[in-house]
């Protein structure tokens, strides 16, 4: 079978995500928390076979990378594993334009007419400056085609954005950007699917089995 088996994770917590704050293309850092599921979800892969690891270049996502490509346990366990991640700017969260660096409550008051557009996921609608759901969806799947069509036979990891997760789950099963979301996009969960030429398939999502239950689940806010 022509297939590549993909690991797509969302990268750990920020402190933008505590605070609904709206990052986009903006470079924001993991918080504590961040590193610590970032650490955590490099030792649930350490045994897993992978071939190569990209990421989108924004930081909260390529240090969550790096926590996988380097962790401990996979060095211990020799697991193969490629010596660096590779950034990728298509694996970007999507542009949000002039919406950047505002919290959901902030617009809200201030961009009610765009919040509706937003939060009723217009497919076409894009903030200024910013980029749409469409548009994002046909970026996340000239990428994920580019770079799986490169590792058939082989697991891959990307390592991206809550909006990106989205996408590749939509575009798993189907669903039309607008469509509502029902399913959990929570920072460094490990989600698996399957590429073929004929496109994505869903195997597992959200799995977050390697965190702490004390600790809480991860986070389930996104960006889109």
């Amino acid at each position: 079978m022509h297939a590549t088996r993909i690991l797509a994770i969302r990268h750990g917590e920020t402190l933008w995500n505590v605070d609904t704050r709206i990052q986009g293309h903006l470079n924001i850092d993991l918080n504590e928390r961040g590193r610590w599921q970032a650490e955590r979800v490099g030792h649930a892969l350490a045994e897993e076979p992978i071939h190569a690891i990209y990421s989108s270049d924004l930081q909260r996502a390529f240090e969550t990378a790096r926590a996988i490509a380097t962790a401990p346990a996979r060095l211990a366990a020799r697991t193969p594993s490629p010596e660096r991640v590779t950034p990728h700017l298509q694996l970007r969260e999507r542009h949000f334009g002039h919406l950047q660096g505002k919290t959901w409550a902030e617009i809200e008051t201030e961009y009610p007419d765009e919040c509706l557009l937003w939060r009723g996921r217009d497919p076409h609608w894009a903030p200024i400056g910013g980029e749409s759901l469409t548009a994002l969806r046909d970026r996340i799947r000239t990428c994920v085609d580019e770079l799986a069509s490169q590792h058939i036979g082989e697991q891959i990891v990307l390592v991206a954005h809550g909006g990106v997760m989205d996408a590749l789950y939509r575009l798993a099963t189907n669903l039309p950007v607008e469509a509502p979301r029902a399913w959990h996009l929570g920072n460094a969960a490990i989600n698996r699917l399957l590429w073929t030429p004929q496109g994505l398939s869903l195997v597992c999502w959200g799995d977050v089995s390697h965190f702490d239950e004390a600790l809480g689940a991860p986070r389930d806010e996104t960006t889109t």
